[in-house]
């Protein structure tokens, strides 16, 4: 057996634990990266990478209704983006090793294209959305749950604060200066556009982040920044 066939046996063990027994028959389509489809021509991740941000947004929206009842919509919108960033799932999928059981083309096989931050969070959304059209949508919120777990976690010690807001107090307090945020690459069809954004203080990159909105991609690069030690 490959490493990448032994990867994705071991990813499905773990999916049929969270989620229970049954087929995934989009799984090898969610762990296909389009370097892999342009070579091969077998069917890329993108479209389920697109089905996978609105089922997971849903069910993430779902879960911090649930264990935050007293939040506001500012909180609750502030801890959704938190939990779903290109960051946090990028968390989530070297833990799991998701990483190794996705296909790339012959100029991006590397370990470390691999494990790059959007290419790890393209895969984690799509493989939810596999789960969700053979499971449901049930078997969809207990990934989700693991999914999102730690940046929940991490939502309810920080009280949901901002981390825009937060970084600034940080660059402030040394003397550094209020950060930038300046979009870099943008990306995707018009459906399901990628933006990368850097958090800046005069010349240096402090920190990126990428998502579907400008908004989300800022948050991902603040949330960076906040995880790097700033001087």
């Amino acid at each position: 057996m490959s490493a990448l066939s032994e990867a994705r046996a071991r990813l499905t063990s773990r999916l049929t634990l969270l989620t229970g027994e049954g087929p995934l028959p989009r799984l090898e389509e969610a762990l296909t990266h389009p370097s892999y489809s342009n070579e091969t021509g077998a069917p890329d991740n993108q479209r389920l990478e697109f089905l996978g941000d609105s089922v997971l947004g849903l069910c993430t929206s779902e879960l911090l209704s649930e264990r935050f009842p007293d939040a506001d919509e500012g909180a609750l919108s502030r801890m959704r983006s938190a939990a779903v960033s290109a960051v946090a799932l990028a968390d989530w999928a070297r833990r799991v090793g998701l990483g190794e059981a996705i296909a790339v083309g012959r100029g991006a096989r590397t370990d470390r294209d691999r494990e790059q931050m959007n290419v790890l969070a393209d895969a984690v959304e799509s493989v939810v959305a596999a789960v969700y059209l053979a499971r449901g949508l049930d078997a969809a919120r207990l990934l989700v749950g693991e999914i999102v777990s730690d940046a929940v976690a991490a939502a309810r010690e920080s009280g949901a604060r901002d981390p825009k807001g937060v970084l600034q107090e940080q660059t402030q307090a040394r003397g550094m200066g209020v950060p930038v945020y300046r979009v870099v690459d943008s990306s995707g069809p018009a459906h399901a556009p990628r933006f990368k954004v850097e958090a800046v203080i005069g010349d240096r990159v402090i920190g990126s982040g990428e998502g579907p909105s400008k908004k989300l991609a800022s948050l991902g690069a603040a949330e960076d920044a906040l995880t790097r030690p700033l001087e």
